[in-house]
């Protein structure tokens, strides 16, 4: 690619980005992306957080090619000190590019050194690595973008090019920009929920981030089996992040007295409890985006069940009346497929997440008996398909568990 090519890419590259709008989605797209345009076999994003960087996502094709068919690379989540003495330490501490030809031997007289500990772990040889700050449009750290290995025509790797360091730096540029607004839109979306959680203690941080992961990761490997378009799927993975983290925003318009008894509801009480469905899809009525929809979906029918035993069913979301009966006359369920999607996929999510945690009535279930019960409701409370899925994906899963746990 020549340099007019590199650079109608570039500016490609930045319009598509901005069409991201959720933080995690962003911060892949953005790794992935310099990776591709530099010929990176490899690569990491930290994000700044008071003075550490936290390791955030990576990406492996060489590991991930050893991997089964549709698996995913587990890796955990820590904190580096933004101080001179690691690599991505050193960048966020003074905002210089590190162009590096072999990290095992840097010269002794740097302040900074390479820790070889995820090479000697995973049986992977890092060698060339270009290391970018991302910038604020004020200047102020916002993270730092890592991409590692640069290959040459035959798959060799070699050191990245000083051409590289203009073109990922220009491309940090933009992405910085566009990712400092995904970090307002999640912090917004979090304050959402924190207005939830005075409400209902339940609804944390870190359960909506967790419900929202794992929602992604079964709609992924759903949407791969029906054979979706990977376009569409990014796109639909996107929106429905940011919606599942609002499945219980309707909450906010039930009584404290019931959201917050540490015991079982009474049979009343309960009905109550369930119109934070129908009043969450109300607070989202007015639909102006494809995530509107997705949002005001998943509050709505989250609590349903496949066997149609769940709510609140056919009813009509301004008044809470049912539009079709059941035998007792109240609202009938909705069943099957008449569920949309992604109601079928959160409903799983939330209710994994509410097992394995601790709730003011009781404990935190086994991971065994949280797994049996799941296999147990296939075809009652949850899609058999995304049952399957759950299953497929359940490292995963439990490595989303991880990097969200709930602050002490």
């Amino acid at each position: 690619m020549d340099k007019s090519a590199k650079l109608s890419e570039l500016v490609r590259l930045g319009s598509q980005l901005n069409t991201i709008q959720d933080l995690d989605m962003l911060l892949e797209k953005i790794l992935y992306e310099a990776r591709r345009f530099v010929n990176a076999d490899a690569g990491t994003i930290y994000v700044k957080n008071s003075d550490h960087l936290v390791f955030t996502h990576t990406q492996n094709d060489t590991l991930t090619k050893k991997l089964p068919s549709g698996e995913k690379l587990i890796y955990n989540i820590f904190k580096v000190p933004i101080n001179l003495k690691s690599i991505s330490g050193y960048v966020a501490s003074t905002g210089e590019i590190l162009n590096i030809p072999d990290v095992y031997n840097i010269p002794e007289k740097s302040p900074y050194t390479f820790d070889p500990t995820f090479d000697r772990i995973s049986e992977y040889k890092t060698q060339s690595m270009l290391t970018i700050p991302l910038k604020s449009s004020r200047g102020d750290m916002l993270g730092v973008l890592q991409v590692i290995n640069a290959l040459d025509s035959d798959n060799r790797v070699t050191a990245f090019k000083k051409d590289d360091e203009l073109y990922v730096e220009h491309f940090a540029s933009t992405a910085s920009i566009i990712l400092q607004r995904a970090q307002m839109t999640r912090t917004l979306l979090l304050r959402m929920i924190a207005m939830a959680e005075l409400r209902d203690p339940k609804e944390t941080g870190a359960h909506v981030n967790r419900v929202a992961s794992f929602s992604v990761e079964l709609y992924e490997r759903w949407a791969r089996y029906k054979s979706i378009p990977e376009y569409e799927i990014d796109l639909t993975k996107d929106y429905l992040r940011m919606a599942s983290m609002l499945h219980d925003v309707g909450k906010v318009g039930i009584s404290d007295l019931i959201l917050k008894k540490p015991a079982r509801f009474t049979e009343e009480e309960y009905e109550i409890m369930k119109t934070h469905t129908y009043i969450g899809a109300r607070l989202l009525k007015d639909k102006y985006s494809e995530f509107d929809e997705i949002a005001q979906t998943v509050a709505l029918t989250h609590h349903e069940n496949y066997d149609g035993t769940g709510y609140p069913g056919h009813i009509d979301i301004d008044t809470g009346k049912p539009l079709i009966k059941d035998s007792k006359g109240k609202a009938a369920g909705l069943k099957g497929e008449e569920i949309p999607i992604y109601g079928r996929i959160v409903a799983l999510a939330d209710v994994y997440d509410a097992l394995m945690s601790i709730r003011v009535y009781k404990e935190a279930w086994s991971e065994k008996d949280t797994l049996k019960e799941i296999k147990d409701l296939s075809g009652k409370k949850f899609d058999p398909d995304i049952v399957d899925c759950f299953f497929e994906s359940l490292n995963v899963l439990k490595s989303i568990s991880s990097r969200y746990r709930e602050k002490d």
